[in-house]
């Protein structure tokens, strides 16, 4: 007669047995997280206390869950959120800011809500109430908890945790409109002349400024690089020799979460890897700069601290608010220097030109998100139209 199969995580029949001691020794088989049986065992003075010091080992084992079972659907929301976190670690192909930036929003703006809930308790009416209610306070709050929400029960479903994503089930979030913060020539020219002021040191307490943030901005315009690709770039990867200036963009500074900022030898994505033809404005900003520099070697960041480290992309947005303060100009950011340069793009030629320059892989993307509207229709039509229907007299 074959023996009864045991199902993972449960023990068969105990049997007790006398030992040589005159004690009585309990035991069981148990089919481990793991897929193999194995004996247990325990052993007391009486029948009684063998079988209960039995039955609290494998207490034990029927709580020890590894793997796809560490989490079931009366666990808490927040043990879904490490064990996601873990699984990410595992995976090891977010970028480290990616990880830390996923698991800053969940803990920011999901965690509150949903923590204390068990996964059997979140489903897609509360998931929906909850994006709403964020979306009126924030729409790119609401935008952030989504994506986190999405992906951690999306592993919830992979194994097998729940049957099915609650995400995928509510309302569509809808983006309210706005205006693309693009700057006017006049705007960009009095940034340039409030930064020349606060470089020389009259405006400001404390160490004069080093004169790199002008430099920098004048890169943005040029090449419409990030801020991070801007502070990337090295020696090796600047030309202002030849008939045609150029940068090429290979990397972005990164600062992970308590860490100190480095050099990632790569942009944000394949398609930002790209060589810029820059206007003389830009190319003389780095002359300048490069014969400023003590560091001759060829992978020399261009703009440094006085160490030679990477600069802090917050410490080049404070010195920047400092600058608009100045000029009198509000809620302009380094990525607005890249807004700018595709907006004039844009209007000088067209968006396909736009986003690659931009690195971007769907000119949707720069059309969303880059490019200032312009109220003022092609006047072409006019002319069409008079072609069209002007009246025969």
């Amino acid at each position: 007669m074959s023996r009864r199969r045991l199902a993972i995580g449960t023990c068969g029949d105990i049997r007790f047995e006398s030992t040589k001691a005159g004690k009585v020794c309990a035991r069981t088989e148990f089919r481990d997280w793991d897929g193999r049986c194995r004996d247990v065992q325990a052993t007391a003075g009486t029948r009684r206390a063998a079988e209960d010091l039995l039955k609290a080992k494998l207490a034990g084992r029927f709580e020890y869950q590894p793997g796809t079972l560490e989490v079931t659907a009366d666990s808490t929301f927040a043990r879904l959120v490490d064990y996601w976190l873990e699984d990410i670690d595992l995976e090891d192909r977010l970028a480290r800011q990616t990880r830390d930036r996923y698991a800053y929003h969940m803990r920011q703006l999901v965690l509150p809500a949903f923590g204390n809930l068990t996964l059997r308790e979140i489903g897609v009416a509360r998931c929906d109430q909850f994006i709403k209610t964020l979306a009126k306070q924030s729409y790119n709050k609401a935008r952030q908890a989504k994506v986190v929400l999405r992906l951690a029960f999306g592993l919830a479903m992979r194994h097998e945790i729940i049957p099915r994503n609650p995400m995928d089930g509510i309302a569509r979030l809808h983006k309210p409109p706005h205006e693309v913060d693009a700057l006017t020539p006049a705007e960009v020219n009095a940034i340039r002349l409030a930064t020349r002021f606060w470089e020389t040191g009259i405006a400001t307490s404390g160490p004069k400024p080093d004169g790199q943030l002008s430099a920098i901005i004048e890169v943005m315009l040029g090449t419409s690089a990030r801020i991070g690709e801007a502070l990337a770039i090295r020696r090796r990867d600047v030309d202002v020799t030849g008939l045609r200036p150029s940068v090429a963009i290979r990397g972005t500074i990164v600062t992970p979460r308590g860490e100190a900022p480095y050099r990632q030898d790569h942009p944000k994505t394949a398609r930002s890897r790209r060589t810029v033809a820059i206007p003389s404005f830009t190319a003389e900003a780095l002359r300048a700069r490069l014969a400023r520099m003590d560091d001759l070697s060829p992978d020399a960041l261009v703009f440094s601290s006085r160490n030679g480290t990477p600069l802090t992309m917050n410490n080049v947005r404070r010195q920047l608010r400092h600058v608009l303060d100045l000029a009198g100009i509000e809620g302009v950011t380094p990525h607005s220097f890249r807004r700018t340069v595709a907006t004039a793009i844009n209007d000088c030629a067209d968006v396909e030109l736009a986003a690659e320059l931009l690195g971007h892989t769907d000119s949707k993307i720069t059309i969303q998100h880059y490019i200032r509207r312009s109220e003022m229709v092609n006047p072409v039509t006019a002319d069409l139209l008079e072609k069209t229907f002007a009246p025969d007299l």
